[in-house]
């Protein structure tokens, strides 16, 4: 009888401790909440170098050895005021983006080959142990034999440099596609190309994304080398000549004032190009912190 008819328990209330108001946060201070802006303190970086360029300069005290940031600047604002810098930047610049849109499309066409077949995953680890550990300005000389002297060459060793650091960056984002999504995309029937583009592509974006800061700052930093050992190419010639000419007139204020100007456009591309071009992608989706 115990086993059809069980004891009923009393039924009891238990009475829960009154949790105590949440205190309101403190707003922040003005300096605080000005100091969370990264370009404030990226700003604020960039000012302390150059007092302290300013005060080693001045205790150097021999302007053909180290110039002060005064004088590197006053240099900087004479070869933007009268063009001449500007002239060689642009130069540099449209080889740069020719050779480096050059090399996207290869990588592209490389990495979609290589998650397409197995022949195409042999050819990319191949061609990449092969040619990835392979210094791109050896291959300047052979480049200026095949191409002339002209930005032909500058642009087979930029499409070098990019090719394969992005390809690498690439295959690795789209090995890490979860399964899930590719089942999502067979699914819908895609293949080929627009599997690519629409499955692998955005699940790899952050990978993408790094592989295209490596080979930017390769293909920058080589060019500039390129035209700093090489000198003018078909008459035209480029931020590394101009630093190159000036070393040889003794003019070290112009030569710091070239090698300024190189890393504001590199501090340009990586802030209004990659750190925007993120958080418009890949914070906005979720796919990074």
């Amino acid at each position: 009888m115990s086993l059809i008819n069980p004891p009923v328990r009393p039924e009891y209330e238990r009475l829960l401790e009154e949790i105590p108001p949440r205190e309101a946060t403190r707003p922040l201070h003005w300096s605080n909440r000005l100091w969370q802006q990264a370009w404030l303190r990226r700003t604020a970086i960039l000012i302390v170098l150059a007092i302290l360029w300013e005060i080693i300069a001045r205790q150097q005290n021999n302007d053909l050895l180290l110039p002060t940031f005064l004088q590197t600047a006053s240099a900087l604002r004479e070869g933007l005021a009268g063009g001449e810098l500007l002239r060689r930047a642009g130069i540099s610049l449209t080889v740069l983006i020719q050779g480096y849109a050059y090399g996207i499309v290869a990588a592209f066409a490389l990495t979609t080959l290589a998650v397409s077949t197995q022949l195409g995953r042999d050819l990319l680890s191949t061609l990449t142990a092969m040619f990835n550990p392979l210094p791109a300005i050896a291959l300047l000389p052979l480049a200026l034999l095949w191409f002339g002297l002209g930005h032909g060459s500058l642009i087979f060793v930029l499409i070098h440099l990019v090719l394969w650091p992005l390809a690498l960056n690439t295959y690795a984002g789209f090995q890490g596609v979860p399964e899930t999504l590719r089942m999502a995309g067979r699914n819908y029937g895609l293949g080929g190309l627009r599997y690519v583009l629409q499955i692998l592509v955005p699940a790899a974006l952050p990978a993408i994304l790094s592989g295209l800061k490596i080979g930017w700052a390769f293909a920058w930093r080589t060019l500039i080398a390129a035209e700093l050992v090489f000198g003018a190419s078909s008459g035209k010639s480029g931020l590394g000549w101009y630093i190159f000419q000036n070393r040889n007139e003794l003019f070290t204020d112009r030569v710091f004032a070239g090698l300024v100007l190189v890393i504001l456009i590199g501090l340009a591309v990586e802030t209004l190009g990659f750190q925007t071009l993120e958080r418009l992608t890949v914070r906005r989706w979720g796919l990074q912190r």
